[in-house]
Formats: C-alpha cells, structure tokens, sequence
C-alpha cells in the first residue's frame, strides 16, 4: 500500500515484503530455481540454467516494464516474464526457461514464498509483543486491578495475569503461523497437472525445486485445492484477532474515565502522538487504535480467500486470481497491526495506583460474594446466591453501601463476612509463573 493511509495500514516489514518489487524478485526466484532443478535431473544443460539464473538475479537485464504492461492481457503477470527472460537469455539457453511449467506453479510458488518472507516480519513483531506482555507480567505480578465481564466491573484480578495472558496469545498466534509456513508446498504440476511437458522427470524436478527452495514437495498438485493458502489465511485472521484483543483492552484502559494506562510513546519525528485536531487536551492511544484498524480489516480478506477454495476442474477461472492481490492485502494488515500493537505496549504505562483505587472503590463484588459464602450452610448455595444478590440490590436501591447493609444481618457473622471480603485474585500469580515459563521455554527454542 501506498499513498496517504500507508503509514498507518502499511507499517512494519511485512509491506515491504509483499511489495511489487517483492513479487517480482519472488517470480524470478521460481524461474531461476526451476532451470537449476530441470539441469540437476538431466533436463536442459547445466549452462543454460546458469544463464538462466544469472538472468533471474538481475532484473535490470529484463523488460519488467512489458511485462506490467501485458500482464493483464495475458491473466497473470509469467507469461510476458518468460517472453522477457528468453529473450534476455538468447535462443540457446531459453531451452532453461520455464521448463515443464505452467504459469500457475510459478505465480503460487512465488505466492508461498512472499507469504514465508512477510510471516517472518509479522512473527517478529509479534515476539516483540509478547516479550513486552512478559515484561509486564513480570513487574505486575501481584498488582490489584478489577476485572471487567459483559463491560461491567466484576471481581479483581491481576494486571501481571491480563499481561500474562496477552502473551499466550500472542505466543499460540506465533506458534500456529509457524506450522502453517513449515508445511508450505511447492507448485510444480504443468498444464493439468500430469507432468507431461517434463519428459518423464517432472516429479523429480518437483522434488528438486522443492529442496532448492526450502519448500514441501507434495506428491500431488494442489492446483485447485487450495488448502495452504485457507491455512495462511486462518493463521492469520487468528493473529488479527489476538492482537484485537489486546489492542481494544489498552483503548478501554485508556478511557479517560477509566485511565488505568496510557500509551506514552513518541512519534517518529518527536513530539508528542495521539493529539486531536479540535481539542488540545486529548491524548490519544493511536498506535492500540491503529493495530486494532488495521485487525478489523483481517477477516474480510479471510473470507474472501476461503470464499475462493471452491475452484473449478484443474484450474479456476477467477477465483485463483483473486488470491494475489487478498493474501498480499492481508499480510499487509496483518503485519502493520503487529508492528503497532509492539509500539503500544513498548510505549504502555500501566497507572498501578489508579488500578488499586478502583479496586478498594468496587469492593461489592468481593463482599457479595463472602456474604453468598457465609449464608451457603444453611441456605444452600443456590439460595445463598439469591440472598446475596437481593443485598445488593436493597443497598443500590436505598441507596447504601453494602457493606452498612451486611452490618445490619443477624444470620451471619458480620466481622468475617466483612474480613472475607478483602480483594482476592485467586491463583492469578501462580498462572503467570507458568505463562512466563511456558514463554522462556518458547523463547529459548526460537531459531
């Protein structure tokens, strides 16, 4: 993406993966590790596919201007690059050229292989986002602050185990876009898929681009099965979705009535970020804001590559098409809400005071809930639940505090209802001990 909102929906190093330029250093790389693969089993001559090579490493030497220009016409950007890669090679060697293949197996290999590169960028972001949540879970282990359910104030929690918890999401989004990339198959299947333009070593030739690449070589063409890139898409609309969640909590905890953190990074060029064009006063979380943007658009683009899965005989006609342009939409997205939910939590003050506060303020819960305890034996519990909840009730609508209303109960001891109801989070700080270890150990394992 380009252009005026490219700062914000194309940031991080995924767009630039998945640039024009990206796509097509991505397209020469099949080409050149094709002609080497057709010369290792026997195909065409070890100089020719050295020609063919040296071709693919410098774009300079090529018509890339033609080739835009009649890619259109042609459906798909390879056949005006093969045109422009013989004709830069001569006759002799363009007998390397695009051996045995389609334009489908090039356009998805080099579709795979972005998609591999732009994963990396995003990953990174991401680890960066959980080191900062395991930070976070570290300092604020044991710091009091009200968990909220259905939007409204529930019991206490941790801020150390919402931390805790971002970064297990953010880990599991790592882990599930990393068995995706690990599982990427090459495409080299010619015309239907039979082979028969290789001259009888094509599933050779499959096996040998696949290893020159780094790629699975399957045992079957997955021409209009399009299973890797549904897996791509899932993992990363899942990704969207964690960094989401994350972002929209640091946006509810910046609420002004709320005001539990703030984001406190700069911008690029110093100076304060967040400022609002009619009121000077406003601070605003721009980079929560804009990592959670750029998640809203990941489902979308979800859809419209599960929608393309259903494809026609050997070769779809549209619905392959339109996975270009989504899947390197959606890496995009993808990337820059990971590269600004990184900088938020980089820049995130949690306000441990203001947590507490509101804590000891919304003691009701933590006293409903010892005053349902205490009534239990001889109530029962589901009754006991009742009689608590028609306390709270009564004290709301007289407009008393709770605890004034338990001092009045005679069924009860009110001293240990009252001292029962001091805030308890529970095991949250043993949950983070063991997030925070399950991410050392994934850390420790990263390549």
């Amino acid at each position: 993406m380009t252009g005026l909102f490219a700062g914000t929906f194309a940031r991080g190093g995924a767009a630039a993966a998945v640039s024009d330029d990206a796509w097509f250093r991505a397209l020469l790389e099949v080409e050149a590790a094709l002609a080497r693969a057709a010369a290792a089993v026997g195909l065409v001559p070890a100089t020719a596919a050295d020609a063919v090579a040296a071709a693919c490493a410098d774009p300079s030497r090529l018509d890339l201007a033609t080739v835009v220009a009649r890619a259109a016409d042609a459906g798909n950007p390879v056949p005006p690059l093969v045109r422009a890669l013989q004709d830069a090679v001569g006759e002799r060697d363009a007998v390397a050229v695009h051996v045995g293949a389609t334009s489908q197996d090039v356009v998805d290999t080099a579709l795979v292989l972005l998609a591999r590169r732009a994963v990396a960028e995003v990953d990174a972001d991401l680890a960066a986002a959980a080191d900062v949540c395991a930070a976070l879970a570290r300092t604020h282990r044991d710091d009091l602050v009200m968990g909220r359910t259905l939007m409204q104030q529930a019991l206490p929690t941790t801020f150390g185990l919402k931390a805790a918890t971002w970064m297990t999401g953010l880990d599991g989004a790592r882990l599930r876009l990393a068995e995706v990339v690990a599982s990427l198959p090459v495409q080299y299947a010619g015309a239907v898929g039979t082979l028969a333009a290789s001259s009888g070593a094509g599933v050779a030739v499959r096996g040998a681009l696949a290893a020159d690449l780094g790629l699975v070589s399957p045992a079957v063409p997955w021409s209009t099965v399009r299973l890797p890139v549904a897996d791509l898409a899932g993992a990363l609309g899942a990704a969207a979705g964690v960094v989401a969640t994350v972002a929209v909590d640091v946006v509810l905890l910046a609420q002004t009535e709320v005001a539990e953190a703030a984001e406190v990074g700069e911008g690029p060029a110093g100076g304060g970020r967040g400022g609002s064009s009619a009121m000077p006063h406003k601070r605003n979380p721009v980079a929560a804001i804009s990592a959670r943007a750029c998640a809203r658009r990941a489902p979308g683009l979800v859809a419209t590559l599960l929608g393309a899965m259903e494809q026609e005989h050997e070769r779809a006609a549209g619905a392959w098409h339109s996975e270009w342009p989504t899947l390197t939409d959606l890496l995009t997205t993808v990337g820059a809400a990971a590269a600004w939910l990184a900088e938020s939590l980089r820049g995130l003050r949690p306000e441990v005071s203001r947590m507490a506060a509101t804590v000891a303020a919304a003691g009701e819960g933590s006293l409903a809930g010892a005053l349902a305890e205490a009534l239990t034996p001889s109530l029962g519990r589901g009754a006991a639940h009742d009689a608590a909840a028609e306390a709270t009730r009564h004290a709301r609508d007289t407009g008393r505090s709770l605890a004034e209303v338990v001092a009045t109960r005679t069924d009860v001891d009110v001293a240990a209802v009252l001292g029962a109801a001091v805030p308890d989070p529970g095991e949250a700080g043993a949950q983070v001990d063991a997030a925070l270890a399950e991410h050392e150990q994934l850390v420790e394992g990263a390549p």
